[in-house]
């Protein structure tokens, strides 16, 4: 059984009763995840025009093709230029964003260096979650040899709901564990 399929028939009913919501459309849902790897530092480097590594392990990563984002101005501090390549990025919804989560929560979050739990400060102002890994290389779809420069990656992941307490119970019953205070 699929993960957003479990979501639907298990976790969304038990959710309801939880949060002793009277509507089972009021339940927050998964609205998308967006994976994100920024290579504008490499885009400064000289010789270094071809991102085909970031791009094709990020694919693996995901199971879909990453969107190349270029800057929309120049700011010299940065050494960026308008039109420079800053991010590979890949927006999942439904069934790929909830078999991404259930990887990232079972497989990559345990195979980081002391572990504890993700914190519960990452909400922004409208409630959505955002993570940032040291390096994608813990992705059991990579293998050592393709992960050749190690880099940060960002899973931000966008709820229907607009309150912070029913996400993160959300989040706690897609197996996400928050540390304790």
């Amino acid at each position: 059984m699929s993960s957003y399929k479990t979501f639907r028939e298990n976790i969304k009913p038990q959710l309801k009763s939880d949060l002793n919501l009277k509507n089972i459309n009021t339940v927050p849902k998964v609205d998308k995840v967006i994976v994100a790897l920024g290579i504008g530092s490499l885009a400064t480097r000289k010789g270094v025009k071809d991102f085909s590594e970031f791009e094709a392990n990020l694919a693996k990563i995901t199971g879909q093709k990453p969107q190349l984002i270029k800057s929309k101005k120049a700011i010299s501090n940065f050494k960026l230029r308008e039109n420079m390549p800053v991010m590979l990025r890949v927006t999942l919804r439904r069934d790929k964003a909830h078999d991404f989560l259930d990887r990232l929560v079972k497989l990559v979050l345990p195979r980081v260096r002391d572990f504890a739990g993700i914190s519960g400060k990452s909400f922004d102002n409208q409630w959505n979650y955002s993570l940032w890994l040291q390096s994608y290389h813990l992705f059991p779809e990579l293998g050592l040899e393709d992960v050749v420069t190690p880099m940060g990656i960002q899973v931000s992941i966008a709820f229907s709901g607009w309150d912070k307490v029913k996400n993160q119970a959300l989040l706690k019953k897609l197996w996400f564990i928050f540390v304790e205070k």
